[in-house]
């Protein structure tokens, strides 16, 4: 026959019972805190870039991209066409002014600057002799002129002979008015000649100033062949480094090909590209810094292309120090155009992190954590960005590349 356990005994096994439950339940959840302790990640102080906001001055800047180019450099192309016989230096070669790079094939350029030569002095001929012609021909009718005045004054002195002859009775009158008609034609004829004299006189200086112009024209033409010949001798036009010649010989050169690039490489200057969208806030006399690894230049927008292309504007800027050692021709540089000045500001170092105004997911220091939090930032320069909300003052931020990290909101740091 089965007898009723007593009820002592029952809450002996119920508190057994519930103790092992207790300790199951707090095993696993120590067993899952362990595993979770151990999968967190763990990040030292020493691999971070934290920067501690503070307030100050902004000297807001937009960034641009940069190249290092040459302060002076010039291109020299074929005056000609022609052909490349001789190379004289090359690519890297320093050279002085009038050092001759390269030959040129002349051959056909100085036949035809002779043949230009022997068009001149047939030129030079045919004016002088329209100079002669014309001086003969004026000289003739010069010389009619004082026949035709010593006609007209032999017919007045016959006329008052005439005339006196009247006075006595010894003459007549159909005399007299034969004598005045012959005169008075002679005088007209006289003026016609004058006057023919004078029209062939401008005429002839006329003649002289065309032929004159064209000769000195074609002498202008001349000096131009000439100078293109001389320029056909490829020198340097100035102390530099010969940086790139066209060095195959036997090639065809056309006219205003480039043949070859002289280059000042002891003083540079930076030519930038910036989006667009920042046309507004770029302006020549923009005080500008340049950043080459740690090294940071100053200078000055000179230049800014009028109009867009492909999206960007192009600009120029010199530098206080064109001529510091870290520049190379061809270096890619960071360039910051100043435009703005904020006083008084909330700031963070800046860093990659940061890609334009706007909102981010920064880790903040909390003691032994790093916790994630939202935060709007503003405007920027080379050093600092502005904060505008998400941060007090004193906060800690890191601002190293956290991307393997964006998924987690919290991790731990150590020292």
């Amino acid at each position: 026959m089965d007898r009723e356990i007593p009820k002592e005994i029952k809450r002996k096994r119920l508190r057994r019972q519930i103790i092992k439950i207790i300790l199951g339940v707090g095993g696993f959840i120590a067993f899952i805190a362990f595993i979770t302790s151990i999968m967190q990640t763990t990040l030292k102080r020493k691999d971070l870039h934290i920067s501690k906001v503070d307030r100050g001055v902004i000297e807001v800047s937009v960034s641009a991209s940069g190249k290092v180019v040459p302060a002076f450099e010039e291109i020299i192309n074929s005056p000609i066409n022609s052909r490349i016989v001789e190379i004289y230096k090359k690519g890297g070669d320093s050279v002085d002014v009038g050092t001759p790079m390269l030959k040129l094939d002349l051959q056909s350029a100085e036949t035809e600057y002779n043949k230009l030569l022997d068009e001149e002095q047939m030129k030079r001929l045919q004016l002088e002799q329209l100079r002669v012609a014309n001086q003969g021909k004026l000289s003739e009718m010069e010389m009619k002129l004082k026949v035709s005045r010593m006609e007209v004054n032999r017919k007045e002195v016959e006329l008052r002979n005439e005339r006196y002859l009247d006075s006595l009775g010894a003459g007549t009158t159909d005399k007299v008015f034969q004598a005045e008609l012959s005169y008075h034609v002679g005088q007209l004829q006289l003026s016609e000649d004058e006057q023919k004299y004078k029209n062939e006189q401008a005429l002839s200086e006329a003649e002289l100033k065309v032929k004159e112009l064209e000769l000195s024209i074609f002498r202008k033409s001349l000096a131009e062949t000439k100078r293109t010949l001389e320029d056909a001798q490829i020198r340097s036009p100035r102390k530099a480094i010969l940086t790139y010649v066209n060095n195959e010989i036997g090639a065809q050169v056309q006219q205003g090909s480039r043949i070859a690039i002289v280059s000042d490489l002891t003083n540079f200057k930076i030519e930038g590209e910036i989006a667009d969208t920042y046309g507004d806030r770029i302006a020549a006399g923009s005080k500008t810094v340049i950043k080459i690894g740690n090294e940071r230049l100053n200078g000055i927008v000179s230049e800014i292309t009028p109009l867009s292309k492909n999206g960007v504007i192009s600009f120029t800027v010199q530098l206080e120090e064109s001529n510091h050692k870290r520049l190379r021709s061809g270096l890619k540089t960071d360039v910051y155009v100043m435009n703005a000045i904020k006083d008084d500001v909330m700031r963070i170092a800046n860093a990659s992190y940061y890609m334009g105004k706007g909102e981010y997911e920064l880790f903040v220091v909390n003691g032994d954590r790093l916790l994630k939090r939202k935060v709007t930032l503003g405007d920027s320069n080379f050093e600092y960005v502005e904060v505008i909300g998400g941060l007090q003052e004193g906060d800690e931020v890191v601002i190293s590349d956290m991307s393997d990290h964006k998924e987690k909101n919290k991790l731990k740091m150590n020292d």
